[in-house]
């Protein structure tokens, strides 16, 4: 009896499925895609409705033959790609080549490549999602016409071999122009102000200068905090104001793509190419002792936060086995989703709990290990109790009540001339943290930390205070200041991006997709526009010639606002908008641009090329001019190529 032919993408994927499936079923591997539109000319005809002249990817015509001799005599095709749309209009190009209907073409997906997942699929089998393909094709047209026509202008204005993508470029004008503020930045002094405390027997605990006679504590010369250091080693000094609070603090949402981007390189320090390409491999498949090829987390490009109840039961239940009932969450945990959220899937989390990273490490490279980890550990976390703490912040007044602080005239009646303060807070109950650990940015802490101040150690007698069998502390107190002293800062210029920050810039502002970040990062610094210097992403000056270049001349298109606008038009055709009519939207305008610079491009050539006020030395005639090549700047004759 002829067998069924499954196509997927990769191999590590079919082997996953070759287990679940039986010999009834034989599976291949398109290894991506197999028809894209050739790098060699435009290949949309814009005066046909943007008609895409697709073909075989060079290199991909033997798999191509495989597929289709493997089609002729399989009793069914199934098209098993990635559940997205690249995976949609993957399977919609393999069905074309094997000449399969549209509408007839079986089409399953997966969001876990589990036992019960892939046979579930199976049996309910779909047809190809158009309104995905569609969606696909529009996203693909519309960066084609930009990087292909923007790309060669910017060969014969600059150098050949530069590219500008849509929102390739749109990420690089971040990385400029927060370079352009780190070099216009200006420092200004400031001084910071701090003692030891110490009350009673206890430990001395360090203390900051917040306020100056009621006011906010703005040190900012030598001489004014001269002053003040002089006055805090002289001046009395007692406690103010002792307050308490208790804070909680609830664990995260899933993963997201872009989450994850972001803790595995806050976390682990991985780029944002190896963890998309580390996650890849951990949904399709890794060899699990006796278990063999077993895929370990859900499909890992998502923008959402859902999680499926079966899953949110099997780890409330895990939760309660290994940690107890107090640190399961009283409720469920649900976690709202971002308004601009495709939502098509889940979050990004462990596909079965009988997989716990200690059982699998034995098994897994240390990297795979460590994301899989990290994965598991913010699923599980997400529906356990939230983390409960004690604060304290201990105000301590200096000098006598309404006198009036150094650099001021006069004081204010009931403040203390000086207020120096310590905050410090102490864990009641551990919660989620058993299992997350140290505190992520990303993580929501109800109690507003006061001033900015971190947490310090402080002696428990003042977390204790007024407590069962402990002394009240009160206002008035006397605690005593030791080893004053005036440290002087200058205000730091804002940070350059990092991989991470970029990446949750671009997500928060509503470009590009964040399945798409890893290629962005990669292309900038492959093509010379980016450096990665200990983990901050500086332009070069070919990138910023290159920015300052396509802002001059296409401001209206690669800027924030517009491309955010053109994702939300580029998502829509995923509800049933036309890709063609939404191509032609941005087409009109972009033409304008494209005809303007190139009537203008001798003139932008040379505005592009510096001067250098010297003559050269072989023709004795034309200037030295500084011109951009493929590796950069390079000097030349203005008269080449007549005198090279």
């Amino acid at each position: 009896m002829p067998s069924k032919l499954v196509i997927v993408e990769s191999p590590a994927k079919a082997k996953t499925l070759s287990k679940y499936l039986g010999k009834n079923y034989i599976i291949k591997a398109s290894m991506g895609h197999i028809r894209d539109l050739p790098s060699k000319n435009l290949a949309v005809d814009v005066d046909n409705n943007f008609k895409p002249d697709y073909q075989v990817i060079p290199g991909k015509s033997k798999t191509v033959k495989d597929l289709q001799k493997a089609a002729k005599t399989a009793s069914e095709i199934i098209l098993a790609t990635d559940p997205d749309r690249e995976g949609e209009a993957i399977a919609w190009h393999i069905a074309h080549l094997l000449k399969q209907d549209d509408n007839s073409a079986k089409r399953v997906q997966f969001n876990e490549i589990t036992k019960q997942a892939v046979q579930d699929a199976m049996k309910n089998p779909g047809i190809i999602d158009m309104k995905k393909v569609d969606a696909q094709q529009a996203r693909r047209v519309l960066d084609r016409l930009v990087g292909y026509l923007v790309s060669g202008e910017l060969w014969t204005v600059i150098a050949r071999g530069l590219s500008a993508g849509r929102v390739q470029s749109v990420a690089l004008r971040l990385i400029v122009e927060r370079e352009a503020l780190v070099l216009a930045f200006v420092p200004e002094e400031y001084w910071i102000i701090s003692a030891l405390a110490k009350y009673d027997n206890t430990e001395p605990f360090k203390v900051k200068l917040v306020k100056l006679g009621g006011e906010e504590a703005k040190v900012d010369n030598g001489k004014q905090a001269e002053q003040i250091v002089s006055d805090l080693k002289s001046l009395p000094s007692s406690l103010h104001e002792l307050k308490h609070r208790k804070s909680s603090q609830k664990p995260s949402a899933p993963f997201t793509t872009s989450t994850l981007q972001q803790e595995a390189s806050r976390r682990l320090r991985f780029s944002v190419k190896r963890t998309m390409t580390v996650a890849q491999q951990l949904y399709e498949g890794q060899e699990i002792g006796q278990d063999g090829h077993v895929g370990l987390i859900t499909y890992m490009r998502t923008d959402s936060t859902r999680i499926s109840p079966v899953a949110i039961d099997l780890a409330r239940e895990f939760i309660t086995g290994k940690y107890g009932e107090e640190y399961l969450s009283p409720k469920v945990r649900v976690f709202g989703k971002k308004k601009s959220a495709q939502d098509a899937h889940e979050a990004i989390r462990p596909t079965s709990l009988e997989y716990p990273p200690d059982k699998v490490k034995p098994y897994l490279k240390p990297q795979h290990y460590r994301l899989y980890e990290l994965i598991w550990n913010r699923f599980v976390a997400t529906q356990m109790a939230d983390a409960r703490y004690e604060g304290v912040t201990i105000d301590i007044g200096v000098g006598e009540k309404g006198e009036a602080p150094a650099g001021s005239e006069k004081g204010k009646k009931g403040v203390p001339p000086y207020l120096l303060r310590a905050t410090g807070r102490k864990l009641l109950f551990p919660g989620f943290r058993k299992l997350w650990g140290e505190q992520s940015a990303e993580d929501t802490d109800t109690t507003k930390k006061e001033d900015g101040d971190s947490p310090i150690e402080v002696p428990d007698v003042f977390f204790n205070s007024g407590q069962s069998g402990h002394k009240v502390i009160q206002s008035g107190e006397q605690i005593n200041l030791q080893d004053v002293d005036g440290e002087q800062k200058f205000t730091q210029p804002p940070a350059r991006y990092s991989e991470s920050a970029l990446v949750k810039a671009l997500d928060e502002l509503g470009i590009g997709r964040p399945s798409t970040y890893a290629q962005i990062i990669t292309t900038l610094q492959d093509r010379k526009y980016v450096l990665n210097e200990e983990r901050k992403l500086k332009p070069t000056d070919l990138g910023t010639a290159v920015c300052e270049l396509l802002v001059k001349e296409f401001d209206e298109v690669f800027n924030v606002e517009y491309t955010a606008k053109m994702e939300k038009a580029l998502d829509k055709v995923e509800d049933g908008s036309s890709w063609t009519d939404t191509v032609q939207e941005f087409w009109v305008p972009f033409k304008k641009h494209i005809d303007r610079f190139h009537a203008k491009k001798g003139e932008l050539k040379k505005e592009a090329q510096k001067r250098t006020g010297r003559t050269c030395p072989q023709c004795n005639e034309g200037e030295l001019i500084e011109r951009w090549g493929r590796y950069g700047k390079f000097i030349s004759c203005e008269r080449y190529p007549e005198c090279k």
